[in-house]
């Protein structure tokens, strides 16, 4: 039997892959059913949680053709020039919708680092951290969200953590 990675469209439902990926590294996941949100802001007042308590999983390209995730909290965007520093890049991406589905195996507003269909580097904005407590992630499928510790989460995974965000421009 070969070790590689099955085709996507042959890989188990997202929140299943999820499921699958936090038991493999012993973290405590709960996955939480709700309806579509328009927004960050609206999927927080769903959950009853601060925008800032959902972490955005964002695929990002390197100039070499590469990906790595990045971890943002919500209310927060990256930052692309202590981000490119602290790969010693001086271009990086965020590529399209298709590009990124075929880099982690999920639909934007899905993304996690769970079950994604490779694994790749990963990298947290520091404030994940100093935030604490539960957190709220991609849970692989439109309309679900996991919940997981924000300190076991980013220690199970690997992340490497920096300052990496500003907050986002309320006008947007």
């Amino acid at each position: 039997m070969s070790d590689a990675v099955p085709p996507v469209d042959l890989q188990p439902p997202g929140r299943e892959r999820v499921r699958a990926a936090a038991a493999a590294l012993g973290l405590d996941v709960e996955l939480v059913e709700r309806p579509p949100a328009r927004s960050l802001h609206e999927a927080a007042e769903l959950l009853g949680i601060e925008p800032a308590d959902i972490v955005k999983t964002i695929v990002v390209k390197r100039r070499s053709g590469d990906y790595l995730f990045a971890l943002v909290p919500g209310g927060r965007k990256i930052s692309w020039p202590p981000f490119r520093t602290l790969l010693g890049v001086n271009k990086l991406a965020m590529p399209d919708a298709a590009t990124a589905f075929q880099a982690t195996g999920y639909e934007r507003g899905t993304i996690t680092v769970l079950g994604a269909s490779a694994p790749l580097p990963v990298y947290a904005d520091e404030r994940i951290l100093e935030r604490g407590g539960r957190i709220s992630i991609g849970a692989g499928e439109h309309g679900w969200s996991a919940f997981v510790d924000a300190a076991e989460y980013l220690t199970a995974i690997g992340a490497v953590t920096a300052d990496l965000t500003e907050p986002e421009d309320p006008q947007s």
